[in-house]
């Protein structure tokens, strides 16, 4: 008996007490909720971005937008979208229009002069090396809602 207790001791010491550091699950209900919790949320530019977390170089958001956006350009992370809802025309590379900095390692402008185009509908994951320049467009009346990760190298 003073085995089979002191094995469920031991065993009970040894389980895990959670998830490791760095493990996330976000499970697909809940990232297409963030379409509905985002929406009311909207910041002037009809956009809202929610910081999910972060491990280490990497940083979880989910964002929704009702409008454009600004050309970005990050000298110092890349982007990687899922979209979960909505669709939207990503306009990537080419060089930035009267592009300003924002804050350190960032610019924005209005828009990309030579850039490439493609239509980024649900399900489409895209991925944006750092220094490449790159804007979401959606057309009147859409909207778009997407999990990033920002990736600081």
């Amino acid at each position: 008996m003073k085995l089979i207790l002191t094995a469920l001791l031991v065993a009970g010491f040894a389980a895990p007490a959670g998830d490791p550091a760095g493990f996330h699950l976000w499970k697909t209900a809940e990232l297409k909720a963030f379409t509905k919790t985002l929406a009311p949320k909207m910041n002037a530019s009809k956009t809202a971005v929610q910081q999910l977390t972060s491990f280490g170089n990497y940083s979880f958001l989910a964002l929704h937008r009702e409008a454009s956006g600004e050309a970005e350009y990050h000298a110092t992370q890349a982007d990687i979208f899922v979209v979960e809802s909505g669709q939207a025309t990503l306009i990537y590379g080419g060089a930035m229009v009267d592009g300003k900095t924002t804050t350190p390692n960032e610019m924005r402008c209005p828009s990309i002069s030579g850039g490439m185009e493609t239509t980024l509908g649900v399900g489409d994951v895209v991925t944006i090396p750092a220094k490449m320049p790159h804007q979401i467009k959606l057309d009147a009346g859409q909207e778009v809602t997407y999990f990033m990760v920002k990736v600081t190298q």
